[in-house]
């Protein structure tokens, strides 16, 4: 047995920030457990590999969602980091908050010290910018962020059609205003990629009070009288040395909005009845264990390219080979930066008070049209809903702590985000219709031109439609009955136990996930350690 005064189980996007945090503080000591293994994989610190980096199958834990009933029966994938660093190690990179809006709509629910105001010291805590200096920035966080920095000659030609197309400009999404159309900022420095494990794991990895155990797959949270005490794990994954490890002062959840309710399941807090149909002894219920998943959904308008300025330049041999040696020696070149350096946030009706769309741009086309299509170039813009108000949910499909968890989006299911998503595909042929694009505009690879009614959209978007990989919401934060945590990320019912992960947001924000919950993590270090917040 082994005791610490705090266990975090997960070292990804949040759990790499508690594990700096608490440290840091004299006289505690930390375990941090993490199922995968070091960051050591050289795809992942290379920028230009973003895209393929969701896919490599020794970081990730290669998740599939359940049949989508509203997107043809199929089975998605769902990528989630199984590696120090979690998603961050393995995501786009982008830097982006949500909007003011999302975080006072969290205050405005019951849910005290939420609002934008009292989280925009976090972020700025957080944060290491380079370059943006203002009210609304950090300068001096470990979270590195520097701004977009691409001469692809399509990001100009498409913010150029945008404000053709009547949209406006925005110059920082991070900033005083979300909606409009601009570049974007990244996790990004001297050609490399900073996730959670790089910024906050790596600097404080020697310090005597902190210990990281690799490939230690949590099974189990041990409860006594009503408070975990401890965690199981097995040192090696299935078949693995059985290991306990024991908490003084609280077990930290940071496994994601996957990992995080299906360990809660298995160790019998949630739903009772769905936990006794397994076998499960009951620990505490708490029905929304594993609900209220949100993600958002998207698809690509992707149009052949007249010229050849599009990525798929670097689809020769030669070329890609001396991009790579560019950013591993030089820190420079088109390997240097992600692919999605232009987009923003619109509105798909006039009357609505915020964006519910986010638009981004990339000089290539998916790597799937790629390989159907050789020797084409191509660009497409990937939209996808700011706000779903479809809910879905996780839950364990058995005792086994090692089975992989049942995941149901159920994306689409709701009127209104089809409706949206059919707005999308129009908005966006909008912007490619406009004049800046004439040069370099070719046919419509998909939908395609002949795709143009409301049935038609619909159709191609249940064949096509997928995941933007921002799954958040299944412990949700709040007092109601479908609550899982409260406003300090305790979890209801069950003493020396928290829940900081995107899983807590109880509804999803207007952007990228991985910024808010590094944001998330700041807070609840304070939390923990009875720090007053920031302001």
């Amino acid at each position: 047995m082994k005791q610490f005064d705090y266990v975090i189980v997960g070292a990804g996007t949040a759990g790499c920030v508690l594990a700096n945090r608490l440290s840091a503080e004299a006289g505690v000591s930390v375990l941090l457990l993490e199922a995968g293994g070091p960051y050591r994989h050289p795809m992942l610190p290379i920028p230009m590999m973003a895209g393929l980096s969701y896919f490599v199958k020794s970081t990730n834990w290669n998740y599939q969602s359940a049949p989508e009933p509203h997107l043809d029966g199929r089975r998605i994938a769902w990528p989630r980091g199984k590696v120090l660093g979690g998603t961050s190690a393995i995501n786009g990179m982008m830097y982006m908050r949500g909007h003011r809006r999302d975080y006072d709509g969290w205050a405005e629910s019951g849910l005290k010290g939420w609002s934008y105001e009292e989280v925009l010291p976090y972020f700025k805590h957080a944060e290491g910018h380079r370059e943006r200096r203002d009210e609304y920035h950090g300068n001096d966080g470990p979270f590195t962020v520097t701004r977009a920095k691409s001469d692809n000659p399509l990001y100009d030609v498409f913010l150029d059609a945008c404000r053709q197309a009547g949209h406006g400009e925005t110059d920082d999404f991070n900033g005083a205003r979300q909606e409009g159309m601009g570049r974007q900022d990244f996790n990004i420095e001297k050609g490399r990629r900073v996730s959670s494990a790089t910024a906050y794991l790596e600097p404080v990895r020697r310090r005597a009070n902190l210990k990281t155990a690799m490939r230690a797959h949590a099974t189990r949270l041990l409860v006594e009288g009503g408070r975990a005490v401890g965690v199981e794990y097995a040192q090696g994954g299935r078949g693995g040395r059985k290991e306990t490890a024991h908490a003084a002062r609280e077990i930290i959840l940071c496994g994601g909005t996957v990992n995080s309710p299906a360990l809660l399941q298995l160790s019998g807090i949630g739903d009772g009845a769905m936990l006794k149909a397994l076998g499960i002894p009951l620990t505490a219920e708490l029905p929304g264990v594993g609900e209220n998943l949100q993600d958002h959904l998207g698809a690509y308008v992707q149009n052949h390219c007249l010229e050849p300025v599009t990525l798929y330049r670097l689809f020769r041999a030669d070329r890609a080979l001396l991009a790579l040696l560019r950013v591993w020696l030089f820190a420079n070149g088109p390997a240097a930066s992600v692919a999605l350096e232009a987009g923003g946030f619109l509105r798909t009706r006039p009357e609505l008070e915020i964006p519910d769309i986010q638009i981004t741009f990339i000089p290539g086309l998916s790597l799937d049209t790629t390989r159907a299509k050789q020797g084409r170039h191509g660009f497409l813009t990937h939209f996808y809903l700011a706000r779903p108000a479809s809910r879905g949910r996780v839950a364990i499909a058995s005792a086994d702590p090692f089975a992989p968890p049942r995941i149901e989006p159920n994306s689409m299911a709701e009127a209104a985000d089809r409706r949206v998503m059919r707005d999308g595909v129009r908005l966006v042929r909008n912007i490619m219709a406009q004049p800046a694009f004439a040069r370099y505009r070719g046919g419509e690879i998909s939908p395609g031109a002949g795709v143009d009614s409301d049935d038609g959209i619909d159709d191609w978007l249940r064949a096509n439609a997928t995941t933007v990989w921002h799954p958040v919401g299944t412990c949700k934060m709040g007092n109601g009955g479908d609550a899982v945590v409260d406003a300090e990320l305790r979890v209801h019912g069950v003493a020396g136990l928290r829940v900081v992960d995107a899983s807590v947001m109880p509804e999803i924000i207007a952007g990228n996930t991985a910024t808010p919950t590094v944001m998330i993590a700041e807070k609840a270090a304070d939390m923990i350690l009875g720090h007053p917040p920031r302001g």
